[in-house]
């Protein structure tokens, strides 16, 4: 490497250190560790502990030498049916008007992707996204047009407020402050969180990659927001070529940078997954450290050859993994501590 290029890349990475007002140092929680990862080996990573179970699901499909799509949309559905998990599908916190709406992608090996946002009365958003995929020249549709599109293909119409949640959000009615936090245990009060994402990429038998993306979205957004998991290259990007990546978090910021796409792009120019999730999180820091801090957003991505990594703004940002060897839930490396 010239002197020249070393001085840019220090420069780079020093100006986000000097944004950030802190140094590029990442710190794991305890218990963090890689695992090394045989080649040609089919592979599901997917966000959060609760992506443990969706990537059994998921499983069933690889160990049988099924597509990687088939097998994230098979591992998703999981907590989308699950009422218990109040970030995705049936359960999913409303919006500030009482309304659960969904958003959802899914991207296949060869470039074909399909989404959905602002989705009602259908649980299972990734499955409509996927025929939109499959059915229609189009690759978004949105609102009452997606809505009618799935009711038209079979999909059953359901209440998808629970008493659970509509409980909440009268409660939230009270005070109607719509705030954000960093910290994911902390995000709602009484320590409930406010916003959860499956992202899902995963690489099977033949090489081949998919991933898919699902949210119920922010609880207690304006009505018709849409974050980032239903926009391909924000919230999921797969390139066969090169590896996937999906991301979670507060979909605003992703949205800012283009943020799995950039992850992907990152792993195309040679660096590591976790290296290219981390690039991606200092490119948020860079462009507004301060709100940076206020805010969680994390990434993961797995390459062609079987790695995978991740990286967050903040600490406690999980993500879960199932292979032959490895079938765990793992914390991320992080930028903050306690937004210092």
């Amino acid at each position: 490497m010239s002197d020249r290029r070393r001085f840019v890349k220090f420069s780079l990475l020093s100006g986000a250190a000097v944004l950030a007002g802190k140094n590029l140092f990442a710190k794991t929680d305890k218990g963090d560790r890689k695992y090394d990862v045989v080649k040609d080996q089919p592979i599901v990573i997917s966000t959060w502990d609760f992506g443990k179970v969706a990537n059994a699901a998921a499983w069933t499909v690889l160990k049988k030498g099924g597509r990687a799509v088939d097998a994230v949309e098979e591992g998703v559905k999981v907590p989308e049916a699950d009422p218990k998990n109040q970030s995705v599908g049936l359960g999913g916190r409303p919006d500030r008007d009482g309304r659960v709406t969904l958003d959802a992608c899914i991207m296949d090996e060869n470039y074909k992707c399909g989404s959905v946002a602002a989705l009602e009365h259908v649980v299972h958003a990734i499955s409509v996204a996927r025929l939109v995929m499959e059915k229609t020249p189009h690759v978004m549709l949105v609102g009452d047009g997606a809505t009618q599109f799935a009711l038209e293909n079979g999909f059953k119409k359901e209440n998808l407020l629970t008493p659970k949640s509509e409980e909440e959000w009268k409660e939230w009615l009270k005070t109607s402050k719509y705030e954000p936090k960093k910290n994911i245990e902390n995000m709602m009060p009484g320590g409930k969180d406010n916003h959860d994402t499956i992202g899902m990429v995963a690489m099977d038998k033949n090489g081949n990659m998919g991933g898919a993306c699902t949210t119920s979205g922010m609880a207690y957004k304006m009505h018709g927001r849409v974050g980032d998991s239903p926009i391909i290259g924000a919230g999921l990007y797969v390139d066969n070529e090169i590896g996937a990546a999906t991301s979670t978090g507060v979909g605003e910021e992703v949205i800012r940078i283009v943020g799995s796409h950039l992850v992907v792009e990152l792993m195309r120019q040679g660096l590591e997954p976790e290296d290219a999730c981390k690039r991606a999180v200092e490119r948020i820091i860079a462009r507004n450290p301060e709100k940076a801090k206020e805010v969680q957003v994390g990434f993961l991505a797995l390459n062609k050859n079987g790695a995978y990594g991740a990286y967050a703004l903040q600490k406690g940002f999980s993500y879960a993994v199932k292979n032959g060897n490895v079938e765990d839930v793992f914390f991320a490396k992080y930028f903050y501590d306690d937004g210092k």
